[in-house]
């Protein structure tokens, strides 16, 4: 029986190591560092929401205690959200690291779902806004004149007054009497921004007032809201639909570990010589 040269045993050595290598790693490892860059970019998104509901939370704790109860439940879901957002950037991370087909396809089914809710949020938003205009328009109607209204409403539209310097829904005639909150400073009436007029009242004098009134300024807060909404939701479906598509790549890859994919080649094509070497 013949033996191995010292040499010959080196070469099948490194070959079958190569092989186990080769069997051990059946993710492409360029695929690899493209899904750790997205879950730690995704990861950095879900920090920025919980950031976003931090700084809400804060932002309406100083101006008041009444709007961050009216915000709670928003603000908690916005919670929820970074939170879950992080946990899957993680679970996705340490799927594609220890190539577990478990791992990426409980990754992909979040991805699926997430993009699902995301997409269901955002389109309706979207689609709905042109119309919140109207409506509340209509509904803040229905409040006039603010004296006659809830003890609830009239503090609303005080405390709106003082925050934004403004005077009335659509006009300081929706106050019959109007209101401390919406009179000026001497400083804000050298600025331009105040009016004089006549109270409804006759017994009491004219009154240096705010000269905008608070629609507008409710509508652009709303605006806000709405933006905010919009862009979190529109960037996590994004984000969840390539995650998708990163995520089916890779179970591919590990259930036909043989069977190249369409996707990535990041090396050129090996071409083979054309021509045969002639047999003596």
């Amino acid at each position: 029986m013949p033996f191995s040269s010292p040499r010959e045993y080196v070469e099948e050595e490194s070959d079958l190591q190569t092989s186990e290598a080769a069997n051990m790693a059946q993710i492409n490892i360029c695929l690899k560092r493209i899904f750790t860059i997205f879950n730690i970019f995704f990861m950095v998104v879900g920090g920025v929401v919980i950031l976003l509901a931090l700084w809400c939370q804060f932002f309406m704790s100083i101006r008041g205690g009444h709007n961050l109860e009216g915000r709670a439940t928003q603000l908690f879901i916005l919670h929820i959200v970074g939170v879950i957002t992080m946990m899957i950037a993680v679970l996705g991370a340490y799927g594609a690291h220890k190539e577990s087909k478990v791992a990426l396809i409980m990754f992909l089914v979040f991805m699926f779902t997430g993009c699902l809710l995301m997409l269901m949020t955002g389109i309706p938003a979207a689609s709905s806004y042109p119309q919140v205009k109207g409506r509340m328009e209509e509904t803040f109607r229905k409040f006039v004149p603010l004296d006659k209204s809830r003890k609830d409403v009239r503090n609303m539209a005080e405390d709106i007054q003082k925050q934004f310097h403004c005077c009335g829904l659509f006009s300081y005639k929706d106050w019959e009497n109007i209101p401390n909150s919406c009179v000026c400073s001497q400083e804000e009436e050298k600025e331009g921004k105040c009016q004089t007029v006549g109270n409804n009242n006759f017994m009491q004098q004219s009154k240096s007032i705010y000269a905008k009134n608070c629609f507008p300024t409710i509508m652009d807060y709303i605006q806000f809201h709405y933006n905010i909404i919009l862009v979190i939701s529109f960037t996590l479906a994004v984000l969840a639909l390539l995650g998708m598509i990163l995520s089916s790549i890779m179970i591919h890859q590990l259930y036909y570990p043989n069977r190249p994919t369409v996707m990535i080649s990041m090396m050129p094509p090996k071409y083979e010589e054309l021509y045969n070497i002639p047999e003596y």
